[in-house]
């Protein structure tokens, strides 16, 4: 499953080949509370289609009327990037839907050759991230390579915007968990990754918009070099398959790097990898074991939400507290799972 933005460029893309008016869609700013933060992207052609969102559906609405009633030239007259701001008063707030106290800007973008729609999604395909700056008085588009994230800058003559690569998870190891995590995984819009060498794994094992590997998982992880937009979770019990493959995510860009276990065994994974592989303080630390946040969960299914909502916690930057954690929210509380995974 692609990510939204990557699904907004290929399906304006589509609509472009088609000789479709387009009007590519960007939430430039906001203030007060929104809906959709800065840099979401909404397509919408000339016969209402819309693709992504920028707010919780009113000010959709008003777009698609607009264009509908009036064409593309009902929402940029002169067929130049236009600049539209919604809930400026509380009425209008009220109207589009917007919290109290929000407003949301938008760019309005007719989209042409000179948008470079086709190169932006060749870019996300291929991993790179990239900065794209959009001319309002022309329409014309520089595309650089650039940081994977950043807030857009909007002034009177461009708006610049940050795009990268979707997200991606690596799991390590086919079974009933790691079947529950890539099926919400897939649901977060990530790009999934299963990884697993052991042929017996794999013949009741599929799961429709997952890559299966039959690599090592240290081979895979060392082929693939995960980036900042990647994450890696071992799953399968086996330091013969986790533990070099947890040494080299460690010394990648990898945002979150887990594995599950209990907490002895965790202490026993962390102090192999220190005295036999050479791994510091600060890698370790930033191994996030007994994997996920403690919620008691019992079942798989139940240990793969734990684990993706630590992983999602960590991709948006929100400051766990350590009673979240597994390890220490385990402390005083009698489970059977002590010898499993410790979730």
């Amino acid at each position: 499953m692609e990510d939204l933005d990557t699904l907004v460029l290929r399906t304006a893309c589509g609509w472009q080949a088609d000789g479709l008016p387009v009007v590519l869609v960007t939430v430039a700013r906001t203030w007060g509370s929104s809906p959709r933060p800065p840099g979401s992207l909404m397509a919408i052609n000339a016969d209402g289609a819309t693709v992504g969102s920028v707010s919780g559906g009113c000010i959709e609405d008003d777009l698609i009327e607009r264009i509908r009633s009036g064409g593309i030239h009902a929402a940029c007259p002169a067929l130049a990037p236009t600049v539209q701001r919604y809930g400026i008063t509380a009425d209008e707030a009220h109207r589009f839907g917007l919290p109290c106290g929000g407003t949301i800007e938008l760019v309005l973008e007719p989209v042409s050759p000179h948008s470079r729609l086709d190169e932006l999604l060749a870019a996300c395909e291929q991993r790179r991230s990239v900065e794209r700056i959009l001319d309002l008085a022309t329409g014309g588009v520089e595309l650089r390579d650039g940081r994977r994230d950043g807030v857009p800058h909007l002034d009177e003559r461009r708006l610049t915007t940050y795009l990268g690569p979707q997200f991606r998870i690596i799991v390590i190891g086919a079974g009933d968990l790691s079947r529950f995590l890539c099926q919400i995984a897939l649901g977060l819009g990530f790009e999934v990754i299963v990884c697993d060498p052991r042929i017996e794994r794999h013949a009741a094992w599929s799961l429709p918009g997952v890559e299966i590997s039959r690599e090592m998982p240290d081979d895979l992880i060392l082929r693939l070099k995960p980036d900042a937009r990647t994450a890696v979770v071992a799953l399968t019990h086996d330091p013969k398959l986790d533990d070099l493959a947890l040494i080299d995510a460690l010394r990648s860009d990898a945002f979150y790097v887990a594995a599950i276990g209990s907490r002895r065994n965790t202490s026993l994974r962390r102090e192999r990898l220190g005295t036999h592989f050479g791994l510091t303080e600060a890698e370790l630390a930033s191994l996030h074991g007994p994997a996920g946040l403690y919620i008691g969960s019992k079942t798989p299914a139940e240990i793969a939400l734990s684990i993706m909502a630590e992983l999602v916690a960590v991709k948006n930057g929100v400051a766990l507290p350590a009673q979240a954690r597994v390890d220490t929210g385990k402390v005083g509380q009698s489970t059977p799972l002590e010898t499993g995974c410790g979730i």
